[in-house]
């Protein structure tokens, strides 16, 4: 099996570097580093005779990313900490078995709808479509075999001193019961300021709705050995939309003045995260999405979390218009991950750019239907530096 640790390739590409001299790759020098890199391997077989390939970005501050073309699946980012340690900072698996078994999406690209659509069904240009109801009463992320457990096509690539992996499928029309023919790329990027950048892009040969993000679990202080209540979030987001007992949005902006849901000052996480408050008790926690408020429609630094014993910073950039703030209230100890980890409540964090739950039956929501000639097209950073 694959390790996320290390390849013969990186450590003849360490090997190298240290043989170097100083002048060889100083600032200004437009020779790419040897330690920035893309290594692709095999990663693992499924239960259903597919093979699975790894691709490992890397840069030369040390910077890390795994990516599995199953799920298009992120099973590792690690980074330095302020003493330059590197380390995990994302929950997930050892091996493609934990993958391909039952988890809560960890690190992987979802589609066709991220979020929850209600009671599984929408209208669409005078036709209604039923779902999969995996969620409770709704659809959620895409159904009972989304964009999370599918094998994509990849190719990787590298430009410079930034390196990616660029992941294609092709959804069929009533995949999942979507309408339409889909064709999905999505291409991760490792760039030298110790940036993750995920660009979506799609087009239809018929109308349909869609909302792609991806469900990467942080903890930027031990990769889910403790819980994530001392990290502080901070959101550039006045409201959020209000959600019933089944976690679908009511169609309304509440604004966050005055609430546990008040992040534009930073905040740590668990402050507030048990308040009496019947938006906390519906999701068990934070699990809201949060409307941004933006200065235009391109990317934009929306939000960052910072874990002080590491001095782990992540900063959030992206097109989106909202986000999906999640503090694992459902991790339960059932899970054992990666070293072994036991997975508890609270143990990680996601922060799922995207448009809103429900919106194809939310009139007063951005739109989601994406029509033939038209281009569906947006991008995320996770940006990740210490202080």
């Amino acid at each position: 099996m694959f390790s996320d640790t290390c390849t013969p390739l990186r450590i003849c590409a360490l090997l190298a570097c240290m043989a170097c001299s100083p002048t060889q790759h100083e600032e200004g020098d437009n020779t790419p580093s040897p330690l920035t890199m893309v290594t692709e391997s095999f990663y693992g077989t499924l239960s259903t005779g597919d093979s699975v390939k790894h691709f490992l970005l890397s840069n030369e501050k040390g910077m890390e990313v795994g990516i599995i073309t199953y799920g298009g699946i992120i099973t590792s980012i690690k980074v330095p900490d302020r003493e330059g340690n590197i380390g995990e900072v994302t929950l997930g698996f050892d091996q493609l078995a934990g993958y391909e078994g039952t988890h809560p999406y960890f690190g992987a690209l979802i589609g066709r709808y991220g979020n929850r659509i209600a009671e599984g069904r929408f209208s669409l240009n005078d036709m209604t479509y039923s779902l999969a109801v995996n969620n409770g009463p709704n659809h959620l992320h895409g159904g009972l075999k989304g964009f999370d457990k599918v094998i994509w096509e990849a190719e990787s690539y590298r430009e410079g001193e930034e390196v990616g992996v660029t992941l294609s499928y092709a959804s069929v029309d009533m995949e999942e019961g979507y309408p339409g023919n889909l064709d999905v790329t999505v291409t991760y990027s490792l760039t030298p300021d110790n940036s993750l950048r995920i660009d979506y892009k799609a087009s239809a040969d018929a109308s349909t709705v869609l909302n792609l993000t991806n469900h990467a679990y942080f903890n930027l202080k031990d990769a889910g050995e403790s819980p994530i209540l001392t990290h502080e979030l901070s959101l550039k987001a006045d409201s959020f939309t209000p959600i019933d007992k089944t976690l679908i949005p009511s169609g309304e902006f509440q604004p966050v003045e005055g609430t546990a849901f008040d992040f534009r000052k930073a905040t740590q996480i668990g402050e507030r995260i048990d308040a009496d408050e019947e938006q906390i008790t519906f999701g068990g926690g934070y699990d809201h999405n949060y409307v941004f408020t933006r200065e235009g429609e391109g990317m934009e630094a929306l939000g960052t979390v910072y874990e002080p014993s590491t001095g782990r910073l992540m900063e959030v950039l992206t097109t989106q218009p909202g986000v999906q703030f999640y503090t694992g209230n459902f991790l339960d100890g059932t899970l054992s991950g990666r070293n072994g980890i036991v997975y508890q409540k609270r143990t990680g964090f996601c922060l799922e750019t995207q448009h809103f739950p429900d919106s194809p039956n939310q009139p007063n929501f951005p739109s989601t239907q994406l029509n033939p000639g038209e281009t569906y097209q947006h991008s995320t950073m996770y940006r990740f530096s210490v202080k």
